[in-house]
């Protein structure tokens, strides 16, 4: 038997349409805040994920942010043609692309940092300091312990 009636619930008290909205909140505030350098948050996360890793191949790349095959695919496709990676066969497995950060993606990574903080703080900047930590810990336990429900978990993932 569910725990509410969620068809009579209004949206206001829902945690998917929560979870939903500050996500079109964040986007908004990254956008408006790297507007500049023309990147997406998905795009930043694998620069960023590129950058921590070195050369990665693109199921690990996968993996590391949490994007199915065909839409990591896309996006590397798109970070390749706009010259912020590289891709090549990998040595290891003729099958795989092996991606690599160049040097005009760590320069545009580089460039973005500032924005990106700023749109991280804003996002959660209605709180006071110490509900941001307890926030942020919330949300890394409830991803955590719903990881592995989706097409793409990340892997180690944890709460920390």
């Amino acid at each position: 038997m569910p725990e509410r009636d969620w068809r009579i619930t209004e949206l206001t008290e829902r945690p998917g349409f929560l979870i939903r909205r500050l996500h079109q909140i964040h986007a908004a505030l990254f956008a408006e805040e790297c507007a500049a350098e023309g990147i997406t948050p998905v795009q930043y996360s694998l620069l960023t994920v590129l950058d921590q890793m070195g050369a990665a191949e693109q199921i690990a790349l996968s993996r590391a942010v949490g994007l199915d095959r065909t839409n990591i695919a896309d996006v590397v496709a798109r970070l390749e043609t706009r010259g912020l990676i590289s891709r090549a066969v990998s040595p290891r497995d003729k099958r795989m692309k092996l991606v690599t950060l160049t040097k005009a993606g760590r320069a545009r990574l580089e460039r973005v940092q500032d924005g990106a903080a700023r749109a991280h703080a804003r996002t959660v900047e209605a709180l006071p300091p110490g509900e941001r930590r307890r926030f942020l810990q919330a949300l890394r336990r409830l991803v955590a312990a719903n990881n592995d429900t989706t097409r793409s978990p990340v892997d180690g993932f944890d709460e920390r």
